[in-house]
């Protein structure tokens, strides 16, 4: 499948085991990597974040395969979830700082270009995450107040 803005094809990636099966080297009970991941979102980690950390410095391969449940999910069941999505305050960030950047830099069509996509992306996630419910319904994307939200 293309991407979405380029004609670039897919990445090339490995992929995860067809039949995932607990590895019998891992020291730590489901419990144990449940508390984990709320610790880490304590100390104002992101889902994501907290994955990179467990799979690096714990030796956990899978938050899934040894507690059956997604990090969102854990951090959903603890009420630790922020209240956007960590996928659109990415996008929102980059709008951000794209915007800082044309300001310094006017002329920069391929950075206004740039901002176009950030902030298309941003409107097309805000509808589905209102589908979703995970967003109010009356919830709206400002460009002009996305700094709010960013910092």
């Amino acid at each position: 499948m293309a991407k979405m803005h380029s004609r670039a094809r897919g990445n090339a990636h490995s992929h995860k085991p067809l039949k995932p099966a607990k590895p019998t080297w891992i020291r730590h009970q489901s419990k144990e990597v449940e508390m984990l991941v709320a610790k880490l979102s304590k100390e104002g980690k992101s889902a994501s974040e907290v994955g990179l950390i467990l799979r690096d410095s714990y030796g956990v391969p899978s938050v899934k395969l040894l507690t059956g449940k997604r990090v969102q999910e854990i951090l959903a069941e603890k009420k630790l979830l922020p209240e956007l999505p960590e996928d659109m305050l990415a996008l929102m960030r980059q709008s951000v700082l794209i915007k800082k950047h044309l300001e310094a830099n006017k002329h920069d069509m391929t950075a206004l270009r740039g901002l176009q996509f950030a902030e298309s992306k941003i409107k097309r996630l805000v509808k589905y995450y209102k589908r979703a419910q995970k967003l109010p319904v009356d919830w709206k994307f400002d460009a002009n107040k996305v700094k709010m939200y960013t910092q």
